[in-house]
């Protein structure tokens, strides 16, 4: 299979895995991956090589673009402290022990040459650590802390590995190298981040067209990702920085009808490009092992050493991180009372995915001067830590939640907030309709002020009991069963000639939109 047959193939694969992941109740990366493995065995079939440049640059952008929107900047920055901890911080930290581990195991491998692998397996994976966080109803704020670090730790690691791999083919790197490629890095990538938030704020405010808005937010992440990476800077940085920027904006810069389709739009391409990621980690399986020049029992020892520090550099870092910053002016303040269960469940939260594979297919043939370099040895490796960490701790993460009861967000205060937010909402619209009411007619006034009675009644509703049925809940269930009604008689007609085929399509869209505001509760 090559070429367009590979493409359907790797959609259809995702979209039957995902389903079935959903159905036995197995978080889809997983699967994904020992799908991927399972058809990487499979002559013929779903033959793909990946290419660490489709990862890093084609895949990784958009990826981290959609996330950088959905995720809260006063949450971020809030947690700008623990983020960085572990973006930076852990990865460093990983990278430094998983180097001098696999330099007592080979000691005849330059040490910046395993620092290289430490690199590119500190990062954990945009997709699995919050997927499994949201799945299983982790506080908020653990949620966000996660999030962010995956949103930065590329950049970091992927700075690292750059001069690891610098040192190791012999070209000089000193302390003064070191901190100007970070700083052209971080710095750089910010900028081009904010210039490119304000200018594709700027385009989205004057485009008004919901179809032309997606096509400048497809463009958005390689817009600011390949000249950041052009002239130097993180392209990860600037890709985040942007996303963070727009994403806050983003009430202000589109119209409802934008914001909608957008929605959509970026669900379908993170689900799929998320998807396509796992599948093609687990169909690598085969070419990695035909490379590996090292016995099985050696493989399998330097694996379990890798994984190993991996796993305890992470638990080590977070409790001392998380309980030494106390010792900090400041630090007790914001972290006092923290249960030990979050500390412990985000340090079990340390899935590895794709962007560690992309960068050991990075590393470079040979070393300068003839050293000794087991490339296929080190990129088994890091095959074998995403295969573990995703089985491991993916798999276990729930469980080990629910034993150490980590306490979830107020369900009540969290609906408290929203009732008196809406009520002011409610308020101010009625006040903005009493402004510019004029002649309309007292039917048209009427129904608006019962709409805005109506969602600050529905707010304030959801502080009752669950288990009795709300009044907006009731209306919303005979309301659906309406629409049903309506649309079967709108078919019929179509059916029969009444109407035209754009009729019926204009009543659907009315009518879909009125059911997707019933499911959200805004109806």
């Amino acid at each position: 299979m090559h070429g367009l047959d590979n493409i359907v193939g790797l959609i259809a694969v995702v979209v039957a895995t995902s389903v079935v992941a959903r159905r036995i109740g197995v978080l889809s990366p997983i699967l994904l991956v020992i799908v991927g493995i399972g058809i990487s065995f499979i002559p013929g079939l779903l033959e793909v090589e990946l290419d660490p440049e489709v990862v890093l640059v084609g895949i990784l952008p958009p990826i981290l673009y959609v996330a950088a929107l959905e995720t809260s900047m006063p949450a971020f920055k809030f947690n700008l402290r623990p983020i960085l901890l572990l973006a930076v911080g852990l990865v460093l930290f990983t990278a430094a022990a998983v180097g001098f581990t696999l330099h007592m195991l080979l000691p005849g491998v330059p040490l910046a040459a395993c620092f290289a692998l430490g690199a590119v397996v500190a990062p954990p994976d945009a997709v699995a650590a919050t997927a499994v966080a949201r799945r299983i109803g982790l506080p908020r704020r653990v949620v966000t802390v996660l999030e962010g670090e995956s949103l930065i730790n590329d950049a970091s690691a992927l700075v690292t590995l750059r001069v690891a791999v610098a040192a190791a083919v012999g070209q000089a790197v000193d302390g003064w190298s070191i901190a100007w490629q970070a700083s052209v890095a971080v710095i750089g990538g910010i900028a081009i981040g904010v210039a490119g938030g304000i200018v594709v704020g700027f385009v989205h405010k004057r485009i008004g067209n919901p179809l032309i808005d997606n096509a400048v937010s497809l463009l958005t992440p390689w817009v600011v990702f390949l000249p950041a990476e052009a002239l130097g800077a993180s392209g990860v940085v600037s890709v985040v920085v942007c996303g963070l920027s727009l994403g806050h904006r983003m009430p202000t810069l589109m119209s409802a009808a934008s914001r909608l389709q957008m929605d959509a739009f970026w669900r379908m391409v993170k689900f799929l490009l998320e998807g396509a990621v796992f599948l093609l980690v687990g169909l690598q399986l085969r070419g990695i092992v035909a490379h590996v020049e090292r016995s099985f029992a050696f493989t399998a020892g330097a694996l379990a050493a890798v994984v190993g520090a991996v796993l305890l550099t992470r638990i080590a870092w977070v409790f001392a991180t998380t309980y030494l910053s106390r010792l900090v002016p400041g630090g007790r303040r914001r972290d006092s009372g923290l249960p030990l269960a979050i500390p412990a469940v985000i340090s079990w939260a340390g899935m590895r995915g794709a962007v560690t594979l992309a960068a050991a297919l990075s590393l470079p043939e040979t070393l300068a001067g003839g050293d000794f370099y087991p490339r296929g040895l080190f990129v088994i490796l890091a095959f074998g830590v995403i295969v573990a960490t995703l089985v491991l701790q993916g798999a276990t993460l729930p469980a080990v939640a629910r034993r150490l009861k980590v306490p979830a967000d107020d369900v009540k205060e969290d609906a408290l907030a929203e009732a008196s937010v809406q009520h002011e909402a409610s308020r101010a619209g009625k006040a903005r309709l009493e402004e510019l009411a004029g002649d309309a007619p007292d039917g048209v006034i009427e129904r608006l002020r019962q709409l805005a009675l109506s969602r600050s009644n529905m707010a304030w509703e959801r502080l009752g009991r669950a288990e009795v049925e709300t009044p907006s809940a009731a209306y919303a269930r005979l309301r659906r069963e309406m629409l049903i009604a309506e649309r079967e008689v709108f078919r019929k007609a179509r059916d029969t000639g009444r109407i035209p085929e754009e009729t019926l399509r204009q009543a659907q869209r009315e009518m879909d939109l009125e059911e997707s505001l019933l499911e959200r509760g805004d109806l």
